[in-house]
């Protein structure tokens, strides 16, 4: 993957139709997202079960853009192995989730995939100031982590904005994952997110069936950020 600065809509698979994964992704994807984003909760670190190394790899073959996982689960090296050999281009983990955050890095890289760090609402943007010359990606929660649908905490903002400045000209996306609608999409944007990770702000009222509703979505949130 070469970096690119422009911004990415990145539909999260947790708001699709659980029993029909491939076709939702193929769906998304021919109405132009950028990336599928792959929620993996363990019910520990969050509040919620979802999808394991197998499940990533059934789906990973109806994938043809980029597989981004962003793993919400304590311990997380034991785990990152078996996701990335399931498929995943993009490995996102916690800085909460673990003391070692500079290994699980290491571990990332080492098992062939960009490597992402997160941040839960409540950790500041100077808590990844020591990584960002070894990681590729950093994911700022704009909601507490667990769930799909909840309000976008406005608070976060200003921590995109510092973590912005903190970046500079490193080549290093900035994601935002919650909460992300029309309303919200240009004003992470303007803060300095290029990712933006999409639930029901994309699956809202389409369907396999109908997945023009998943392109006019995709198409309102790019254009709301004037890409």
């Amino acid at each position: 993957m070469i970096f690119d600065p422009t911004v990415k809509i990145a539909p999260s698979i947790l708001s699709a139709d659980f029993s029909n994964f491939g076709q939702e992704i193929e769906a998304i994807e021919s109405q132009g997202c950028d990336w599928v984003h792959v929620d993996v909760m363990d019910g520990h670190f969050v509040p919620n079960l979802t999808f394991g190394p197998t499940l990533c790899s059934a789906i990973r073959k109806h994938i043809k853009t980029v597989m981004d996982v962003h793993l919400m689960i304590t311990p997380v090296d034991p785990y990152i192995k078996a996701y990335a050999n399931a498929g995943a281009d993009i490995i996102t983990a916690h800085i909460e989730a673990g003391p070692h955050a500079h290994r699980t890095i290491q571990v990332i890289r080492e098992a062939g995939c960009k490597a992402g760090i997160a941040l839960n609402p409540g950790t500041p943007a100077g808590a990844v100031e020591h990584l960002l010359d070894v990681v590729d990606l950093i994911c700022i929660m704009t909601v507490n982590p667990g769930f799909g649908g909840q309000k976008f905490i406005y608070s976060q903002i200003e921590k995109v904005k510092k973590l912005s400045s903190m970046i500079g000209d490193r080549p290093i996306h900035i994601e935002i994952d919650g909460g992300i609608t029309v309303d919200t999409a240009p004003l992470v944007k303007k803060a300095g997110a290029d990712v933006l990770v999409v639930g029901s702000a994309v699956f809202d009222g389409g369907s396999v069936e109908n997945p023009s509703v998943y392109g006019e979505n995709i198409r309102a949130i790019r254009e709301a950020t004037g890409g």
